[in-house]
């Protein structure tokens, strides 16, 4: 089973790869459930991270209805990714009224080229989520990540089993959000999932020495993949296979 690390920082990666994780997805800004990193980080976790690197392409956050500026600029992050050789892109667009969007998808699918290609979760947000899934298959992406349209990936273990069964090998469906490692093991077994997604994160105390008023909200410390979280995940992964 493949565990999939959402890393936000070029420690985040490297504590995923130290600790046994399969593949990255790169982002920014996890306390808005990711944003597309700098070219900067994208650059230095290239260079010192040999796992692979697939790229949170979402160019801010709240809804996946994009305009045609937002778009464009999309597709420009997804070429600088292919440039840069990044091994996936992270992507998905949706309608007004909660479908995939599939000219617009089409579109990010195409500009990704060889590059792998997983839809992102913007799939909970849609009220037919087996049509969104076939939406999805249908234009050819590899994976979609899914928390089965509920607050996490638990408490849509039975839709995610039933987008498993769906996608019947079609394509990967992975389970992501609120994935720990008390309860990777029993969502591989109720879902029967193979990949999971998971941000490992936890929040680190600030560097700053001087007393800074709460409210300014500018004080806090960053949140980090913690490798221990991770190394128990993998191994929960290991044991639920050999059993």
């Amino acid at each position: 089973m493949t565990l999939e690390i959402a890393a936000n920082s070029l420690e985040s990666a490297q504590a995923a790869q130290a600790a046994g994780a399969a593949r990255v997805e790169l982002c920014t800004a996890l306390e808005a459930s990711g944003l597309t990193p700098s070219a900067g980080m994208i650059a230095r976790v290239r260079e010192r991270v040999a796992l692979p690197v697939h790229v949170l392409i979402r160019p801010r956050a709240g809804d996946f209805c994009y305009s045609d500026a937002e778009h464009r600029t999309m597709l420009a992050d997804i070429a600088h990714c292919a440039a840069s050789g990044c091994d996936g892109v992270v992507i998905g667009a949706l309608t007004p009224d909660g479908k995939v969007d599939t000219a617009r998808c089409r579109e990010l699918v195409d500009a990704a080229g060889a590059m792998d290609t997983t839809f992102h979760r913007a799939i909970d947000l849609c009220p037919d989520m087996p049509a969104a899934l076939e939406a999805v298959i249908a234009l050819g992406f590899r994976r979609v990540l899914s928390s089965g349209g509920a607050i996490d990936a638990m408490a849509g273990a039975d839709m995610l089993r039933r987008l498993v069964e769906q996608a019947a090998g079609r394509l990967v469906v992975m389970p992501g959000a609120g994935v720990s490692p008390d309860n990777i093991a029993l969502l591989a077994a109720r879902t029967r999932a193979r990949e999971f997604h998971a941000s490992a994160k936890v929040p680190l105390a600030t560097r700053m020495r001087i007393q800074v008023d709460p409210e300014l909200g500018m004080a806090e410390g960053e949140l980090r993949a913690d490798g221990e979280r991770i190394r128990a995940m993998v191994a929960s992964l290991r044991t639920a296979v050999s059993a």
